[in-house]
């Protein structure tokens, strides 16, 4: 017997989270001559929101954010980068995801593991869009 479809019908606002942790991309970044030479790995997570109802009903990746497609962007945008600030960055990696995969809401961690001399981690949380954007 198959599992009845869920309702989609409901009018609420609902935010699940599809997220991808540890993106590891080599970019130059950095405000000092030697940074502008190099190429720097960034670690960056992202935690986007979606209503996955229609997906999990239909079983169907083309009602879904598909992170495999996200991931690639992200990476790709990253390596051709050649920003001063990782602040530069978050918003214009928030920005793709937003007007490409018409994400409501996007949490970003860009890391810059090293930037600081006896600091494990550093680097930039950002949060944009409405987590009522979606539903």
């Amino acid at each position: 017997m198959l599992p009845r479809p869920l309702k989609t019908h409901i009018k609420e606002n609902v935010m699940d989270i599809i997220f991808l942790k540890g993106l590891n991309i080599e970019t130059v970044i950095g405000i000092f001559d030697w940074e502008r030479n190099i190429r720097q790995t960034v670690l960056i997570d992202l935690e986007m929101g979606t209503d996955i109802r229609q997906a999990a009903a239909t079983d169907d990746i083309a009602h879904t954010l598909d992170y495999s497609a996200v991931s690639q962007r992200v990476i790709t945008f990253v390596e051709d980068s050649d920003f001063f600030l990782v602040e530069t960055l978050a918003e214009r990696i928030t920005g793709i995801l937003m007007d490409e995969f018409s994400v409501p809401w996007v949490r970003l961690t860009l890391n810059k593991k090293g930037a600081i001399s006896g600091a494990s981690d550093v680097g930039i949380q950002i949060e944009r869009g409405s987590k009522n954007g979606a539903g």
